[in-house]
């Protein structure tokens, strides 16, 4: 159980966040699956993150920290062996759906299973197209839930026209891709968040880009290189909302990753009325990079449609907040994917507003809130979600007697120092 507080005075000060964990999830994969050694920087010390490196390691990688630095060994994808113990994932969708795609094309058995919250998450949706490039993938009474038991090797290249977009569906093609015999063609249905392409490029592989269309040859040797990851923008959103929802609050986040394909929280708080400035942008690895300044105002309820699913799948939690504090509704559409995350976040999120005041009208595919100008202090339930619950750290920061949740040690999957860089910016 954890409480916290209404803060009542301006939010202040800087802070940085952990690496962005999508990032981190790709770089560890690419070092190990590169000829050379590769360094890796800022990689987040959440739970998640941690999982993908222990996972490598189980596949024989030699993966050491060198300072704060994680230092990676690979030999190749010859380098990679059969592990002797089934992989923990954890919560991890990442980890699950990246690793498939990796291990398709490995010659022996794998079996990839979680906690029971990614034993609920669909899996299907990788099975079917590594499937189609040759890999045999069973999932648990074959309804594609975890544990998955791969069985890998002797890819050929598809076409695959995605049915719903999804970076990490489209990564595990891709990862199983650069194994396969021939050319695999991916046509996405909007267009997902691209780390993977970025990241296959500076490791010295090629890909294709075209329109909603990427390709990957077959057969490509990688090469180790160092990758500093920049800050997580979706762990940066929760105090760009703090901020952004009290007047006369002014905070800078430092060295955010911005990438075009993730950067739709940005847009939604502007549209919303919220004043972010991006300072001292710059390119890291291919990655945009900026410090994020907010300044606080009351926002203003809009429309958020589905264009904006794939930049903003993560940050809808936080910004149902935003909106529940808006002047006027927001209307949130096409958001039905949000319902197989860590929890149903749909659901999750229209009781604890209900929980704190807040007028909510729940769809099967999005959310109407009826913003207020203060909400009301309650108990309410994380789920066990990480997002969720750091979520309703931040509307306690705005309840009358602030908030008790019920299980906030889910947090630190994603972002162990959450609560304490809180306390550092509500301090007076």
């Amino acid at each position: 159980m954890k409480r916290v507080l209404q803060s009542k005075n301006p939010l202040h000060g800087e802070i940085s966040v952990p690496g962005d964990k999508s990032i981190g999830h790709r770089a560890v994969i690419f070092g190990s699956i590169a000829h050379g050694s590769s360094r890796v920087s800022n990689l987040s010390g959440g739970e998640d993150n941690q999982r993908t490196v222990q996972a490598f390691k189980d596949l024989g990688v030699k993966i050491s920290s060198e300072g704060e630095m994680l230092r990676i060994d690979g030999n190749g994808w010859e380098g990679l062996t059969a592990p002797k113990t089934i992989i923990d994932c954890g919560n991890s969708g990442t980890t699950m759906r990246l690793l498939s795609g990796v291990l398709a094309g490995r010659p022996f058995t794998t079996i990839l299973d979680g906690d029971q919250s990614l034993r609920r998450r669909p899996m299907q949706r990788v099975i079917e197209p590594l499937s189609r490039m040759g890999a045999d993938l069973v999932g648990r009474e074959g309804k594609g839930l975890a544990p998955l038991e791969i069985n890998g090797g002797n890819l050929k290249g598809i076409e695959y026209s995605m049915p719903i977009a999804s970076a990490q569906v489209k990564s595990a093609i891709l990862l199983a891709g650069l194994q396969a015999e021939g050319v695999t063609i991916i046509e996405e249905p909007q267009n997902s968040r691209n780390h993977t392409e970025l990241m296959i490029k500076g490791f010295g592989g090629e890909v294709r880009l075209g329109g909603r269309h990427v390709s990957v040859q077959g057969g490509q040797t990688l090469h180790g290189k160092d990758v500093h990851i920049p800050g997580d923008i979706s762990s940066a959103a929760f105090f760009l909302v703090a901020a952004a929802l009290r007047p006369a609050s002014r905070i800078v986040v430092r060295r955010v990753g911005v990438n075009p394909t993730r950067d739709g929280v940005i847009e939604i708080l502007r549209r919303m009325g919220a004043e972010i400035e991006l300072l001292n942008a710059t390119i890291e690895t291919g990655e945009p990079v900026a410090d994020l300044k907010v300044t606080g105002r009351r926002l203003k309820g809009v429309e958020i449609g589905a264009e904006l699913v794939t930049r903003t799948i993560d940050e809808y939690p936080i910004l149902a907040i935003a909106a529940a504090l808006a002047e006027g509704d927001t209307v949130i559409s096409g958001v039905k994917e949000l319902r197989f995350k860590e929890s149903d976040r749909i659901s999750a999120m229209s009781e604890g507003l209900r929980r704190l005041g807040v007028d909510v009208e729940e769809r099967e595919d999005g959310l109407t809130i009826r913003g207020r100008e203060t909400l009301q202090g309650n108990k309410v339930r994380s789920f066990g979600d990480h997002r969720i619950a750091m979520s309703l750290a931040i509307a306690g920061l705005c309840a009358e007697g602030g908030v008790e949740i019920d299980d906030a040690q889910c947090v630190a999957i994603s972002f162990p120092t959450f609560f304490d860089l809180l306390d550092e910016i509500c301090l007076p």
